[in-house]
């Protein structure tokens, strides 16, 4: 049981597919009828778990561990994805990581590490599976954001520089791919309901909700949604673009 591949299944990779967004993102296709590839690098504390949870009727899935930051990793688990399933419709670049701290602070390893998973992460994955779209003239590419990149946020001078740098990535990289007819597009999260939010003491937690003009956090589900429809032939005429999800925070 959510092992079998249809033929008429699409094939969607997700980078950092085991937990939080990662996690309800790969939910959701799975809902779909997808065969969903779940990407993950450290080691899964409860994998049986996380095969319980990804079960469904509808779709089916295989669990892959490979470090976005090494591309021949990639480029091998890539191929192996093609090899095995035939294509590649979808890839949703969502790993990610933070090491905060103030600029005087922060160490070159911590800038490293951050531009290294969520920015050079992103070129890896990309490279070697757009290497396959262009060959099928068609794919899908949503890549995970963040409002820290739009805005720039105190303490995240890494983070915002990594996110910034994946939005413009997508713009440019929407044009190149676009005669291929692979769309390329971004989403955005603001502050979403994950373990790093979860562990915050409850004084910080209703101080950052009072900056979001709805009050509340948003929901790994939420982001979610927005990736579900990107990759859905209902935004067949959208690319390039970054699509907030906030709560109207800017």
């Amino acid at each position: 049981m959510g092992y079998d591949l249809v033929h008429s299944q699409r094939v969607v990779l997700v980078t950092g597919g085991s937990k939080g967004i990662g996690k309800a993102i790969c939910k959701v296709f799975i809902g779909e009828g997808d065969h969903v590839i779940v990407n993950h690098c450290k080691p899964i504390d409860d994998i049986e778990k996380l095969r319980e949870e990804f079960s469904s009727p509808q779709g089916s899935f295989s669990i892959e561990k490979a470090d976005v930051t090494d591309y021949a990793q990639i480029k091998q688990m890539v191929d192996n994805i093609v090899k095995k399933h035939g294509k590649i419709d979808v890839l949703i670049n969502n790993a990610g990581i933070i090491k905060d701290g103030y600029i005087m602070l922060m160490s070159a390893k911590d800038w490293n590490d951050v531009i290294n998973v969520n920015l050079t992460g992103v070129f890896n994955c990309t490279k070697a599976v757009s290497e396959h779209m262009i060959g099928q003239r068609s794919g899908t590419i949503i890549n995970i954001a963040s409002l820290s990149g739009i805005t720039g946020l105190p303490g995240q001078t890494n983070y915002s520089a990594a996110k910034g740098g994946v939005i413009a990535f997508t713009m440019a990289l929407s044009k190149e791919l676009a005669p291929f007819c692979i769309r390329v597009n971004t989403v955005a999260p603001g502050v979403i309901e994950t373990d790093i939010i979860d562990s915050l003491d409850k004084n910080k937690r209703n101080s950052y909700k009072e900056h979001i003009p709805l009050k509340r956090f948003g929901k790994p589900e939420e982001v979610a949604s927005v990736v579900r429809f990107l990759a859905s032939s209902e935004a067949s005429y959208i690319t390039g673009e970054v699509i907030r999800v906030s709560g109207g925070l800017n």
